[in-house]
């Protein structure tokens, strides 16, 4: 799956059209191999993106939990530090 495609159910507050957008616009991107597609083929992938967006709408407007709702910067501090973790500090050691 692709990184940079959020887990977007069961937040307070729900999910933006926007974030949802973006979710489709990357899956769409993913599976077509195209970050920007030709003129040719702008129509088919802008159609496409707007039918994954209603379709990931309906999904999460029909799922339940029984979960609380997850807090958006609790879940952004947790993957920073899985970031962190996984990939360093960034910053180079300094050395005598």
């Amino acid at each position: 799956m692709c990184r940079n495609i959020k887990p977007l159910f069961n937040f307070d507050p729900p999910a933006t059209d926007e974030e949802i957008e973006a979710a489709a616009l990357q899956f769409v991107r993913k599976i077509s191999g195209f970050t920007k597609p030709s003129r040719v083929n702008e129509e088919a992938f802008q159609t496409a993106i707007a039918d994954v967006a209603s379709a990931a709408r309906q999904l999460l407007n029909s799922l339940e939990t029984s979960a609380e709702p997850r807090n958006r910067e609790i879940e952004r501090e947790r993957a920073r530090e899985r970031n962190e973790k996984r990939f360093g500090t960034g910053k180079p050691e300094v050395t005598g």
